[in-house]
């Protein structure tokens, strides 16, 4: 079949051509899954009419307030991320409530991954998303834009 015109190609953006824009998100009492599936959505650019999937074409997200995300159901008590270093009986085991506590950060951080794709790609992807666990970061100088997420 004959292409009818050229303004029927998928537009495909070019490395050079994307841009990027900052964004800060507060986390208070969002629910865990919402807030990392929408981020996710914002890092890989699918919100652009210039999405290419084989590109990094997604702004660049602030997440602050980490600490006080909320989550449903049992999840506080019952949740648990697991680790394995590769070694015989290398996996260890830790419970939502207390990597909540140790290390906020790491809870949205690893929400967020599994929702980007499996590659070399998404780990690119990764890297555009910052997570705080406070109110304070450290990147006021690129003057992010408030982002309300649903």
């Amino acid at each position: 079949m004959e292409l009818l015109s050229k303004a029927h190609k998928t537009p495909s953006i070019a490395k050079e051509a994307v841009q990027k824009q900052w964004f800060v998100v507060d986390a208070t009492d969002k629910t865990l899954g919402r807030l990392a599936s929408q981020v996710a959505s914002r890092l890989r650019g699918k919100h652009k009419s210039t999405f290419t999937p084989n590109q990094d074409c997604g702004d660049n997200i602030i997440i602050v307030n980490a600490s006080k995300v909320a989550v449903t159901g049992r999840k506080r008590e019952q949740k648990i991320y697991y680790h394995h270093s590769r070694y015989p009986g290398g996996m260890t085991a830790i419970a939502f409530h207390k990597l909540i506590q140790e290390n906020p950060e790491r809870v949205i951080m690893e929400a967020v991954k599994g929702m980007l794709p499996k590659s070399k790609l998404g780990d690119q992807m990764l890297r555009n998303c910052r997570v705080f666990a406070g109110s304070d970061h450290n990147l006021g100088a690129q003057k992010p834009l408030k982002l309300e997420l649903k």
